[in-house]
């Protein structure tokens, strides 16, 4: 029999109303949080103004976890 280490997974935070999560090039703003869908803003650490949009909450917890992204405000 082979022995296999158990695959670990990382574990994103819940998405709460005000974070702020961090890619490569491009930052996510979390505006409400609803039961299914999630407002949030998404563009360049320094633009001035960007577009809320809405998506579903697995849509966007997929694309944090696909990009890599960090929490940097709570």
């Amino acid at each position: 029999m082979k022995n296999s280490k158990p695959t670990r997974r990382i574990s994103l935070q819940p998405l709460e109303t005000g974070q702020i999560w961090r890619m490569s090039e491009l930052n996510l703003k979390v505006g409400l949080v609803g039961k299914l869908l999630v407002h949030y803003k998404l563009a360049k650490p320094d633009a001035v103004r960007t577009q809320t949009s809405v998506s579903g909450k697995r849509v966007v917890e997929k694309y944090l976890k696909k990009n890599k992204a960090v929490l940097i405000q709570e």
